[in-house]
């Protein structure tokens, strides 16, 4: 019997107790990994071991998708009716509605972010999305053809069979949600892997997914690494499906494993670089306003961030002084505490990774406007930075920080401005602030990107498909056209007459 984590809270935001299964989970309950190692799992506020997991090997893969097959040929699947799989779906989320404090302080203290955001948005939204997905799962429906008189022929939309999903460690509980919904509404089983960094959230669903009715085998969690329980997932021959979020450079790899083994279907969910637009007749406030949330959303640790943020020359040095206040006024701290905006990044890996980013800002010679320093002598704290000055070649421009840290441009005209935001790599998300709908319209259509927000940035809803293009990913999140990911379509031929 694997381990037992127990947690008391005793904050200003939430008082509590937690305890869940710290083990692979597979075929409905928590066991001990086939290594008997375990990871360590910090607390990003201080540094501190919160406790240990099992983690999970190769070889758990293999038990698990064994499970996992099982399930889908005698519980799940065909077996299981699409109206079934939606009161599951909804008794999850009413489960998720009754733990709402609990699975956000949960992560909360696993990733950093504040527990107002936890609670208001990630968890609110992962329900959301368990919701809406639950509505599908009775209306998976194919079309009838007509060909002649002398036949029917009609598709069916089949579960793809067992589905590996790999999720970051940004939104633990929100990507989660995002995966396994989808999944589970078309009659998938699933073998999921969350972040070593962050994998508290998913466990404790595990016991909310038993008690919501769900049979033993149909979502398996193993928390292991990438290069070894990810690529093992990517590489396995009965896996059909791989579901991957995080960077392009291990959205490369899967994809060269899926192709290697068994060719799965892929889905890739990757970096952004994203373009923030700011025209003269912008309304300003609005638009200082958005522009911090644009970046500094979640520690800047989001692929959709507004990391870049041009400035119609007319109004830049007015927005940037405006900008400054606003990044100034952000009040970095205890994720538990009331009034704090901004926790601590993830991990001593990724607060490394954004130094070295600012530290490559200052020698390339941008201008460090304001922020670029640690935040307090202990955890993952930066302050919320801006860089200036700075050209088109600089590393803080071209690649992706994952951080709160933005740069600010100056441009001149339309096409100025679309050039230049259509210069990466990437092609996630992107964002145009004017008055003028007509203008905003017309460059949000120019931008090379799977969504365009308009006089907002990072909008995102259960019903509104998500996703790159360029080397921002394949396929879709949410709305009906995740759906698509998880589908084989199936043609059927009846002969009603025709003699040869």
């Amino acid at each position: 019997m694997a381990p037992t984590f127990t947690y008391e809270f005793k904050t200003a935001a939430y008082t509590g107790k937690t305890s869940f299964g710290t083990g692979v989970y597979i075929d409905g309950e928590f066991r001990d990994g086939s290594s008997g190692k375990t990871i360590d799992v910090i607390n990003p506020t201080n540094g501190a071991l919160i406790t240990k997991i099992a983690e999970a090997t190769p070889a758990d893969v293999d038990t698990a998708v064994k499970a996992a097959q099982r399930a889908l040929e005698t519980s799940w699947g065909l077996n299981v009716s699409g109206a079934q799989r939606a009161e599951l779906l909804g008794k999850l989320a009413r489960l998720m509605e009754e733990n709402l404090d609990e699975l956000s302080a949960i992560e909360s203290l696993d990733n950093g972010k504040t527990f107002a955001w936890a609670k208001g948005v990630d968890v609110a939204f992962s329900i959301q999305t368990i919701k809406y997905f639950a509505g599908w799962a009775d209306k998976i429906t194919g079309q009838t053809i007509e060909t002649d008189e002398k036949k029917l022929i009609y598709t069916r939309h089949e579960p793809i069979g067992v589905c590996g999903q790999i999720i970051p460690w940004n939104f633990p509980l929100l990507m989660f949600a995002w995966k396994i919904a989808p999944a589970l509404a078309t009659g998938n089983v699933v073998v999921i892997k969350p972040s070593e960094f962050t994998p508290l959230t998913a466990l404790r669903m595990c016991p909310l997914l038993a008690a919501a009715g769900f049979p033993p085998g149909v979502v398996n969690v193993l928390v292991g690494y990438g290069h070894t329980v990810g690529a093992a997932i990517s590489a396995h021959m009965d896996i059909q499906k791989v579901a991957f979020t995080g960077s392009t450079l291990v959205g490369r790899k899967i994809m060269a494993a899926a192709a290697e083994s068994n060719l799965k279907n892929v889905t890739l969910e990757l970096g952004g670089k994203s373009p923030n637009i700011i025209f003269d007749d912008a309304d300003l406030e609005q638009a200082v306003n958005w522009a911090a949330h644009g970046i500094f959303w979640n520690h800047g640790q989001a692929c959709c961030a507004g990391s870049r943020i041009f400035v119609q020359a007319g109004i830049y040095d007015k927005f940037l002084a405006e900008f400054t206040k606003k990044t100034a006024s952000i009040n970095v701290g205890d994720p538990f505490s009331p009034g704090v905006d901004q926790g601590p990044q993830v991990s001593q890996l990724q607060y490394d990774r954004i130094m070295s980013y600012i530290d490559s800002g200052k020698a390339e010679g941008a201008t460090v406007h304001i922020g670029g320093e640690r935040h307090g002598t202990e955890g993952y704290f930066i302050k919320p930075t801006i860089f200036t000055d700075v050209t088109p070649e600089m590393k803080i421009v071209r690649e992706e920080i994952f951080g709160p840290v933005g740069v600010v441009i100056k441009f001149t005209d339309e096409a100025d401005v679309i050039r230049q935001a259509n210069d990466s790599v990437y092609g996630l998300a992107a964002a145009v602030f004017s008055q003028n709908i007509n203008r905003a319209l017309e460059t949000a259509h120019k931008l090379q990107a799977g969504t365009a927000w308009v006089n907002c940035v990072n909008q995102l809803h259960a019903n509104v498909p998500f996703g790159g293009f360029k080397q921002s990913g394949i396929g879709r999140e949410l709305g009906e056209y995740a759906l698509h990911n998880y589908t084989n379509v199936k043609a059927v031929h009846v002969n009603l007459g025709h003699r040869m």
